[in-house]
C-alpha cells in the first residue's frame, strides 16, 4: 500500500530527470511505500520520454501530463489528485531540492498521531542562486509574511510534504504553491518547518525570471489575503441524538 506520493513538477527538464529519481530512489527506498509521480508541464525537450527510460529501473514511477504548460501549481495540483499516497511530498525538477532532504519531511506527519499536522514546510539556508535571486526572494517573504502572519521563512522552497485530503480542500489559484503555509493555516491545520539544504541547478535553466515572479506575486498576495480575511470560521460539532445503552 502506498503511504506517500512525491510529486515533482517539470517542464523542460530533460538534462535533470534521471540523476533527481535515482537520487528520490536511494534516499527514500528505507522508508515507507511511496511512489513517484512526474508531471510534465507541456515539455518540449524530450522530458517525458526521458521519464519512460527509467520505468523498468523504477517500478514505483508514474507520469502524467499536460499538453501545454500550465504552471508548477497546476502541475503540483494534478500530481497531487493522481497520488495514491495520504502524504505526498513535492519538490523542484531542477534538482537544487536535494532528495536526501525527503525524509526529514516525511518523518513529522508520519509521526503525528494528533491529526492536527497539515503541513511541513522547508526552508532553504544557503541557497545557491544567484544575488539577484536571493535580494527578490528576501524582500518577497519580508512582504508576504508581513501581509499574511504564516510564520514562514522561506515559502518559495519546492521541499514539502503535507496531507493529501488537506491539499485537496484548499482552494485552487495559479502560484498557490507559493502560499501553501497561509492556506493549511487558514484551514486550522498545525505546520511545522525544517531547515533544508540547497544546491545548484544541474541542468538547464530556469523557467521563470525574478520580474515575472513579482509582478505575479503582488496580484496573488492580496488575493490570498482576502480568502484568509474570508475563511469560514464556523466549524461543526456533532451531537449525539440516541442516549448510550448502559452495559
Amino acid at each position: 500500500m502506498t503511504e506517500v506520493s512525491i510529486v515533482i513538477p517539470m517542464k523542460n527538464e530533460a538534462g535533470n530527470v534521471a540523476a533527481l529519481l535515482r537520487e528520490i530512489v536511494a534516499a527514500c527506498s528505507p522508508g515507507p511505500d511511496f511512489e513517484i509521480l512526474v508531471v510534465d508541464d507541456g515539455s518540449t525537450d524530450g522530458t517525458g520520454e526521458a521519464v519512460r527510460a527509467l520505468s523498468a529501473e523504477i517500478p514505483a514511477l508514474r507520469l502524467l501530463r499536460h499538453e501545454r504548460s500550465g504552471g508548477q501549481s497546476a502541475a503540483v495540483h494534478s500530481g497531487v489528485l493522481a497520488a495514491r499516497g495520504a502524504i505526498c511530498c513535492t519538490l523542484d525538477g531542477d534538482g537544487q531540492n536535494p532528495p536526501a532532504e525527503l525524509p526529514r519531511l516525511m518523518a513529522p506527519l508520519l509521526a503525528d498521531t494528533s491529526g492536527r499536522l497539515g503541513l511541513v514546510a522547508g526552508q532553504r539556508v544557503e541557497r545557491q542562486d544567484t544575488a539577484s535571486k536571493k535580494l527578490a526572494s528576501r524582500a518577497a517573504n519580508r512582504l508576504r509574511g508581513w501581509m499574511l502572519k504564516d510564520g514562514t521563512r522561506d515559502t518559495g522552497c519546492g521541499l514539502k510534504a503535507f496531507r493529501r485530503a488537506g491539499f485537496l480542500e484548499l482552494p485552487y489559484f495559479d502560484h498557490m504553491h507559493r502560499y501553501l503555509p497561509a492556506l493549511f493555516r487558514r484551514d486550522g491545520w498545525d505546520i511545522a518547518h525544517v531547515d533544508v539544504s540547497h544546491r545548484g541547478r544541474m541542468s538547464g535553466r530556469s523557467n521563470y525570471s525574478n520580474i515575472q515572479r513579482a509582478l505575479v506575486g503582488l496580484y496573488d498576495l492580496v488575493g490570498v489575503a482576502w480568502l484568509i480575511r474570508r475563511r469560514k470560521k464556523a466549524r461543526p460539532v456533532e451531537l449525539p441524538l440516541h442516549p448510550r445503552s448502559e452495559p
